[in-house]
């Protein structure tokens, strides 16, 4: 079994027991490796309810629509639990902005995970419509991150 495979069915093992946290070790011929690993998952919050009133409108308030926005477009997700970085370092020229233009590969933002700096690459060409999160934000696995139309 590879790798990939063992870690994606170990995931699923703890998912399904409700594990969030594992510690690894594994000995070799010159020392010990040991690992400490904790998941976590971006908590999807249910939507507010929204009643109608007597003349038509609802009692939504801004705050209430503002938190939960209808996102239309391409999405271009977190591959994985991190802090999200829109340039390459402090005070550069961010990669992109609301209404530059992206080709299928373009680096769009980088998710540092465990001191790695990840590339965010835009697998669309389109036009940036928003980007939902900012410099030096966490960010959950699956979290959305760029909106491309």
């Amino acid at each position: 079994m590879s790798f990939r495979a063992t870690v994606e069915s170990m995931s699923k093992i703890m998912d399904e027991m409700g594990i969030t946290e594992l510690d690894l070790e594994r000995q070799f011929l010159f020392g010990v490796y040991r690992k400490h690993i904790h998941l976590s998952k971006q908590q999807v919050a249910a939507p507010a309810a929204v009643v109608p009133t007597t003349l038509g409108t609802s009692n939504m308030t801004p705050a209430m629509a503002s938190a939960n926005p209808e996102i239309s477009g391409y999405v271009l997700k977190s591959p994985m639990v991190g802090v999200a970085y829109l340039a390459s370092e402090p005070g550069a020229k961010p990669f992109v902005t609301v209404g530059s233009a992206v080709k299928s590969g373009d680096t769009v933002a980088l998710v540092e995970a465990m001191k790695t700096f990840n590339p965010i690459k835009s697998d669309k060409d389109g036009v940036i419509k928003e980007i939902l999160v900012t410099d030096g934000q966490a960010v959950e696995y699956d979290q959305p991150l760029i909106v491309i139309e």
